[in-house]
């Protein structure tokens, strides 16, 4: 059984799809984080950083955070989902981790929810989130998945595609 600390943001959801395709039991315990719960001592125990998503895996009493990270860890878990190369998923994991998710978390933030207050940072963060996509695009392109199989790759990224959309 798996305890999923999450709440509904595309970071979120990532570990959530992992769960649901690996075929893992587990538990949602909804972290508000619009009321700061994750900054609570309980849930710093679990995840130091105060993001979600964060996990617990109770069969072994091991904590996780980090959605890259737990997601890398399931995988390796159930042995599902890690492609034919696991490097190229971890190519392709790393670069929603440190492009897609950062960067989109960016103009998502100034170009919907602070519109006009920093015209320079919504430029820079949707010209960065065009690029990316750009890339994405060729890559799916010459794959249907992003590391040749439907991996954890795909399920970290696709709740920021949809969200663009």
């Amino acid at each position: 059984m798996i305890d999923l600390y999450t709440w509904g943001t595309p970071n979120g959801r990532k570990v959530s799809i992992a769960l649901e395709e690996m075929e893992l039991e587990y538990n949602v315990i909804p972290i508000n984080i619009g009321k700061d719960e994750q900054f609570s001592s309980d849930f710093l125990e679990i995840s130091p950083n105060n993001k979600i998503p964060a996990i617990v895996d109770v069969e072994i009493g091991r904590s996780m955070m980090e959605s890259g990270a737990i997601l890398w860890y399931l995988a390796h878990k159930t042995g599902k989902f890690l492609g034919q190369d696991s490097y190229v998923t971890l190519e392709w994991l790393m670069l929603q981790m440190g492009g897609v998710g950062p960067m989109l978390g960016q103009v998502h933030h100034f170009s919907r929810f602070n519109q006009g207050v920093a015209p320079y940072a919504e430029e820079r963060y949707r010209s960065e989130g065009h690029r990316l996509y750009g890339v994405l695009d060729k890559r799916l392109q010459e794959s249907e998945f992003l590391a040749g199989d439907y991996s954890i790759a795909d399920m970290a990224t696709w709740p920021w595609i949809s969200r663009w959309e």
